[in-house]
């Protein structure tokens, strides 16, 4: 029988070999000598290289500040289960949905306009205002910073709602208030340091997501230039073998710079560490967060986002500056109808692609020692690390050599790579967290290994199970770059469609897609939310 350690490596190889397979025919695409002395010549890439920056180290900046303003405020309160009470709808919502929704919202002839127009404003036809798709990437940086915050809140709430540490942590806050330190200070000085290099990885997956984002991009981003993302992606669709080159080396290029800014961030994280413990804790991030927009000023603009995309989806005729729609038509949800194909493409994907990634976290988490998880995890969350770009062009390249370009298991593969991390990184803690005194005591009642896994252990880790299976659903749901690229234009999703889309003047069709990308993620959650929740026993009499 395959012992614990060889059944790890199987698993070990399963998961990496396409990813390190994916990376090389990657980086191979994008080191072509001629393709770089053709990227250098382009007169918009230095433009496009410092929107990229601004867009993406601003988004990054701000999502943590805020994500920690609105955990210390909670926290010190304990209100942490009224501020995670929302985040499942929020992390549901699509990347795409959200920033169609903001487009809609907040473009010279959106709604927001329309509220004040034109008793406020006199305007009576839309202004040519860059409000959306601005050359500056104010848009962008929004609609990340909106996006992310809920990712950083839940990635803290894992670690914070721990076996092992939070009620340590607890119990180390309260001991730092009977010593003087207001309630504020002590979070500070006591639960934030140990806090923050948990969230390591969340918070690269943030920054490299931030600098490397396409479709948000393609729908709010700047459009000329756009960021180096974009520019990539477009040089990549090009059918000239030169042009296709190009892009690859921008790919490359962009990992550069996410490595260089993820560096940066470390280096400056270890001084600003070593400058508050030998100067005291001045200055901190959310010290005033009760000046900051609060939890539900976000959850606000999330139900605006989403009621904008409801309303334009049953749209007619809706002239400037009517806050209504002046006839409702449903032309656009029945066009939806008849591609049910589409819808069906995305649910299948989803479903299998978040099941066999949940399979094998479970596996993984199971059997591989602690220093081979904590060695694997740069290789395992390399999807979230390298540009999506440059990822797909790797991943591209594998289908093609495996004849899997255009067919369901070349597109499956694509979608479960990109999964498999994020239900990794949501699972983790509440599993490598779990007592290991509940098995000591279940073998001492003889009971085999398979007994306290399906009786004792699953079912009280049901609810982290649930949850990473329903982020798993929501990742794959949004997947656009990798469904484009394996699937040859074969397979439509609701995302593939929904970007698409926005692209054109069919508003109320590009809504009602939008609206659908928000719905599925948002049942899978509410699937996941009644498996977790606590099981009711009675007592007979």
């Amino acid at each position: 029988m395959i012992s614990r350690r060889g059944a790890a490596a199987v698993l070990l190889a399963l998961a990496g070999l396409p990813m390190v397979w994916a990376a090389l025919a990657a980086l191979r695409a994008g080191l072509v000598p001629s393709a770089w002395a053709d990227l250098w010549q382009q007169p918009a890439l230095a433009r496009s290289l410092a929107l990229t920056l601004f867009t993406g180290l601003g988004a990054t900046v701000l999502a943590w500040w805020l994500a920690a303003a609105l955990l210390s405020r909670a926290y010190v309160q304990e209100r942490l289960q009224r501020l995670l009470r929302p985040l499942p709808a929020m992390l549901a919502t699509p990347h795409a949905a959200m920033a169609i929704g903001l487009l809609f919202l907040l473009s010279p002839s959106g709604w927001l306009l329309r509220a004040v127009s034109p008793g406020l404003t006199g305007l009576t036809l839309p202004p040519p205002w860059p409000t959306t798709q601005d050359p500056w990437g104010l848009g962008l940086v929004l609609a990340l910073v909106i996006k992310e915050v809920p990712f950083l809140l839940w990635s803290a709430a894992t670690q914070l709602q721990r076996a092992d540490v939070g009620a340590r942590w607890r119990a180390e806050h309260r001991l730092a208030q009977t010593l003087g330190y207001p309630a504020q200070r002590a979070f500070w000085r006591v639960v934030w340091p140990q806090l923050a290099p948990r969230l390591r990885w969340p918070l690269l997956a943030v920054l490299a997501y931030s600098l490397t984002v396409v479709d948000m991009a393609l729908v709010i981003g700047p459009a000329s230039p756009p960021t180096l993302a974009v520019l990539a992606w477009q040089w990549l669709g090009d059918v000239d073998a030169a042009t296709y080159a190009r892009g690859a080396a921008a790919g490359v290029l962009l990992l550069g710079v996410v490595g260089a800014c993820s560096a940066a961030w470390w280096l400056t994280w270890r001084l600003t560490r070593r400058l508050r413990s030998e100067g005291g804790h001045r200055g901190r991030p959310g010290t005033h967060a009760r000046r900051s927009i609060g939890a539900p000023v976000l959850m606000a603009v999330y139900a605006i986002a989403v009621l904008v995309l409801l309303v334009a989806s049953i749209a007619g005729v809706w002239t400037f500056p009517a806050f209504w729609p002046q006839s409702i038509s449903l032309a656009a949800w029945q066009s939806v109808i008849r591609s049910s194909d589409t819808l069906w493409t995305t649910l299948w994907l989803a479903a299998a692609s978040s099941a066999i990634a949940l399979v094998w976290c479970l596996a993984w988490l199971e059997l591989a020692p602690r220093h081979w998880d904590d060695a694997a995890r740069p290789l395992l969350y390399l999807p979230l690390l390298l540009p999506a770009v440059l990822w797909v062009v790797g991943l591209y390249g594998m289908g093609l050599q495996l004849r899997w370009e255009g067919q369901p298991s070349g597109v499956l593969l694509a979608h479960g790579v990109m999964v498999l991390p994020y239900v990794l990184l949501t699972l983790s803690p509440a599993y490598l967290g779990f007592d290991p005194r509940y098995a000591q005591l279940c073998a001492t009642l003889g009971r085999g290994r398979w007994h306290f896994l399906w009786r004792v252990k699953w079912p009280l880790l049901r609810r982290a199970i649930a949850g990473s299976a329903a982020v798993g659903f929501a990742v794959s749901v949004t997947q656009y770059l990798p469904t484009l690229y394996l699937g040859a234009g074969r397979y439509a999703t609701v995302t593939t469609e929904a970007v698409n889309l926005a692209a054109g003047g069919q508003r109320s069709l590009t809504a009602a897609y939008a609206v659908l990308q928000f719905v599925l993620p948002v049942l899978g959650f509410a699937v996941a939310a009644w498996v977790g929740r606590p099981r009711r026993f009675r007592i007979a009499a």
